[in-house]
């Protein structure tokens, strides 16, 4: 696995490096830079933690919401437009957040978060370089997502001490010039020989046999449901592992350990898909990635405060769920077409984003009305379903 992982650092080229590090550095900024201010926020202006979650959710909607037209423009050959574009508004927003006084501009600004990460997050640049590097994309897409894997590795600990230290609004003013500093011009370099700025020919006999939208299809409504439930049960799982732990006995240093765990097994998903990728098929990847997360939360709801059992969910749900960044555009390409690629993965993001923004919302009232031991059925449920829609998208491409 370490000489699979050394020979494709050293097989990447400049631009994938550039890209890799840019999407690091705007997830870092643009997403977990709100948990790392959050208790900040509540502390320093008196808003409850209940109207501030709302802000961050109404960003992914609205990066749902826009995903569809960002895809649309990748498509035309403005995809090094849009990445770059979107990095600038999100460094702009992050800088103006620092001087935010209200709710109300705290709401306008995380509202054109939103529109910025709809532009040069993981489903743009993804679109961009499957739109642009064909058969190669699957790496470049791998080295992207495990670098970008570290992005809450460098938020949480420089956030915080930036914001222990000098406050929060130093804290957003660092990584606003993080984001215009340095990933701007990286996505400026990165995408700039992989750039088709001029539109395509709409007329083009590859896409003609491809229906204009892709709500039309059922492959798309199959995938959509087999990546959204996926995004729902982790989300809920991640949004109240700490409190579903205490609830079950386990210890403050256990639960933080359990839950600390998840991000680095992302990690060593990918790193082991990328060890194997030439070996199994992205479709058994993806299936497995599946009953990863169905038997992760069956242990975690079995498991009380054992560590062994938590430890176990932990690297299980981590490596399931990190290696769909990887595998839902490559899957999606393979099943759906190469053309017009943008849109369908824009329009994907809609209900994925949408479902991932919700899931915390969705736990707390289940939470409500069943406890967490209906939060966990649930988070069992959903990547059962979302098992049985992939293999019949499988099933139809075959």
């Amino acid at each position: 696995m370490i000489k699979a992982v050394y020979a494709a650092i050293r097989g990447a080229d400049r631009r994938a490096w550039q890209l890799a590090v840019a999407e690091t550095l705007a997830w870092a900024g643009m997403y977990y830079l709100f948990p790392v201010l959050l208790l900040h926020w509540e502390r320093d202006q008196g808003w409850s933690r209940g109207d501030l979650s709302i802000a961050l959710t109404m960003a992914f909607v609205v990066a749902a919401l826009g995903a569809p037209m960002t895809g649309r423009l990748i498509d035309r050959g403005y995809g090094r437009r849009v990445l770059i574009s979107s990095a600038v508004l999100g460094g702009l927003s992050l800088a103006a957040l620092a001087f935010v006084n209200t709710l109300t501009m705290f709401f306008v600004v995380w509202f054109v978060i939103g529109v910025a990460m709809a532009g040069c997050l993981y489903e743009s640049c993804f679109a961009f370089v499957t739109h642009t590097r064909s058969d190669g994309a699957q790496r470049v897409i791998t080295l992207i997502t495990l670098a970008a894997g570290f992005a809450s590795t460098i938020a949480f600990p420089i956030a915080g001490a930036v914001a222990d230290g000098w406050g929060w609004r130093a804290s957003a003013g660092l990584f606003a010039a993080l984001i215009l500093g340095v990933a701007v011009p990286l996505f400026w370099f990165g995408t700039a020989a992989d750039a088709t700025d001029a539109p395509q020919a709409p007329h083009h006999k590859a896409e003609q046999s491809v229906p204009a939208s892709p709500w039309s299809r059922r492959a798309f409504w199959f995938l959509a449901c087999a990546f959204s439930t996926t995004g729902l049960a982790h989300g809920m799982l991640i949004s109240h592992l700490l409190p579903l732990l205490d609830e079950r006995g386990a210890t403050p240093e256990l639960a933080l350990l359990t839950a600390s765990l998840i991000g680095p097994m992302q990690v060593a998903g990918r790193v082991a898909l990328m060890s194997f990728d030439h070996r199994v098929s992205v479709f058994f990847v993806t299936g497995l990635s599946f009953v990863f997360m169905i038997v992760a939360t069956s242990i975690l709801y079995v498991a009380g405060a054992v560590m062994a059992g938590l430890l176990l969910f932990s690297i299980l749900q981590g490596t399931g769920f990190g290696v769909t960044s990887i595998t839902k555009p490559v899957v999606t390409v393979r099943i759906m077409g190469r053309a017009n690629f943008g849109a369908i993965s824009g329009a994907l993001a809609v209900p994925y984003m949408t479902s991932y923004a919700f899931a915390p919302s969705v736990a707390a009232q289940v939470w409500q009305a069943g406890g967490y031991d209906a939060v966990l059925l649930l988070a069992i449920l959903l990547p059962m379903i979302g098992f049985f829609a992939f293999y019949a998208a499988r099933l139809g491409h075959r």
